[in-house]
């Protein structure tokens, strides 16, 4: 059986880094590895698909736009219980922000909890499916088999002993914080500022991606004992620094968060390539022990061109190809996983159309033997294969006839489900036509009885309004003015004839109505005279 291998490819923006990693039983081998500027990312992965002779080799890749949440569930819930509260958790996140829950591909991973330990941790990870297909297709073509991300990929890299606790920091384009408490992964803390920041500052005044990379491969950070910079070295200098000051700040904040807890700080990433990285950030650790991190499986030589500073700079990468041969924390793969992916490669055959005729009568022409000579070990151990393949097709023929069988009937109960759904749907809709129905009756029957609540009450106000009119008017009619009709002529118009002898108590009396309002909008006609009789017209509305 061949070794099984996996390309580990760690893309960003510019740059990506590559590593071929191979597993013999416990044994891993990083058979090739490389750093690559592009300018169009299709071509750039075939080139390092063709160098390392990878063009069915396993690819894995690292995730882009990933978040995290930390959920604390109860230890004594089922599976079944945990998972759907665990998707209640983050419905309700999504509900919170505005976002549908279906645009994410999500994963997560189960710790004990440090403080309550009658508690689960949940480290939830979410990517969006439209970046997630991004990913998928600048792999289109080749044999893509795992997508995590790099947070929970890069502790691989480290042999972590039982109760171990520390802080893996990989400042890539952005910066990941893996908190690692008693050899488990239980925080992840993520950092905007990354080598993205200085390799574009350099970029800048080298106008060139790679010569930014290579400067900073060769600057040396002098701590507080260090010696005087060079001109040329402080020019770098001031475009790196403010990010790794920003940078150590936030780790050392983190640090303090855990408390005693943490020895130890890893530093990996771009950035780990700047000499001297591990002595600065151990300045801000308040006494903790800062080293690169180093691939444990990687012994270091005496002799070559290779040293460990050489693997180190692809550890993104490394760490993904060791995901991809299943190793770290399970359950963090993005790549839904076909049957044929899950089938390994010494037990896919490929059938050779340019085969003999002899070739083509011995079983089909798959396997090559002459049936008339006596068989071999190796034919004999072929034929055994050959069966044992025969047998897996059986097992999983029938497994398989099992599986649809259930898959129809869950989805008969679920269509079931769904008509018994629609028919309560129904009558809830028939219910709200009627509630509407009853609504709109109501308020016609408020409405009518509004109205005549305000009949009654004008009604009221007219039929106290006339005598209240007729007791004033009694106590303003001067002795010489005669009242010879009052006609309420609609619900609130009054008109009034008055006669006299005199005109002077015919004015008297309609300025007395004016300024004591006994009428609103008081006219009166001009006096008629009959004989020595003047008779008048008062016309105005009840107040």
């Amino acid at each position: 059986m061949a070794n099984a291998s996996c390309l580990g490819l760690y893309i960003e923006e510019h740059l990506i880094k590559y590593a071929k990693v191979s597993k013999d039983r416990d044994k891993i081998k990083v058979e090739a590895f490389g750093i690559m500027f592009y300018d169009k990312i299709g071509e750039a992965i075939e080139q390092v698909v063709q160098e390392t002779y990878s063009q069915k080799t396993p690819i894995s890749i690292n995730l882009s736009q990933e978040m995290y949440h930390y959920y604390d569930m109860f230890a004594l819930l089922t599976k079944n219980d945990l998972q759907k509260a665990i998707k209640t958790e983050f419905d309700s996140y999504c509900a919170d922000k505005g976002y549908n829950p279906n645009v994410f591909e999500t994963r997560y991973a189960i710790v004990g909890n440090q403080e309550e330990k009658e508690k689960l941790r949940v480290i939830h990870v979410a990517d969006n499916k439209i970046e997630l297909n991004k990913q998928m297709q600048m792999i289109e073509g080749y044999k893509l088999s795992n997508i995590s991300p790099i947070s929970m990929s890069i502790p691989n890299l480290i042999d972590i002993d039982k109760n171990e606790n520390c802080v893996v920091v990989n400042i890539e384009e952005s910066t990941t914080v893996t908190t690692i408490l008693e050899d488990k992964i239980y925080h992840v803390d993520q950092i905007e500022e990354g080598s993205k920041d200085f390799l574009t500052k350099i970029n800048l005044k080298e106008n060139s991606y790679l010569k930014a990379y290579e400067i900073c491969k060769n600057t040396t950070i002098y701590t507080s004992e260090g010696r005087e910079l060079q001109e040329e070295q402080s020019t770098y200098l001031e475009d790196i620094m403010p990010t790794l000051y920003v940078i150590a700040g936030k780790i050392r904040n983190i640090v303090r968060q855990n408390g005693d807890r943490i020895k130890k700080v890893y530093i990996t990433g771009t950035a780990a390539l700047i000499n001297n990285i591990d002595l600065y950030f151990a300045e801000y650790m308040d006494g903790i022990d800062c080293e690169l991190l180093k691939p444990y499986f990687i012994q270091p030589t005496t002799s070559g061109d290779l040293s460990i500073k050489d693997y180190i700079e692809v550890n993104s990468a490394i760490s993904l190809g060791m995901m991809g041969l299943g190793e770290g924390i399970g359950g963090m793969n993005f790549k839904n996983q076909s049957f044929a992916d899950k089938i390994p490669d010494w037990l896919k055959l490929e059938v050779n159309p340019d085969r003999t005729e002899k070739e083509k009568k011995n079983l089909g022409g798959i396997f090559t033997w002459d049936l008339g000579q006596p068989l071999d070990k190796t034919e004999t151990g072929l034929i055994r294969v050959a069966i044992g393949l025969l047998l897996l097709v059986i097992i999983y023929s029938a497994f398989s006839a099992l599986l649809a069988n259930q898959i129809k009937l869950k989805q008969q109960e679920a269509e079931k489900s769904m008509k018994e759904t629609r028919q309560q749907i129904e009558l809830a809709n028939a219910d709200n036509e009627k509630i509407n129905s009853k609504i709109t009756e109501y308020d016609t029957m408020l409405k009518n009885l509004e109205e005549m609540n305000n009949q009654i009450t004008e009604r009221n106000r007219t039929r106290n309004a006339i005598p209240n009119l007729l007791n004033q008017i009694m106590t303003i009619v001067p002795e010489n003015v005669q009242l010879t009709s009052i006609e309420n002529t609609s619900s609130t118009h009054i008109v009034i004839q008055a006669q006299s002898n005199k005109y002077e108590q015919l004015g008297y009396l309609v300025a007395r109505m004016k300024t004591d309002v006994i009428l609103t909008n008081v006219i009166s006609t001009a006096g008629q005279k009959d004989n020595s009789v003047v008779s008048i017209k008062i016309e105005g509305d009840l107040p």
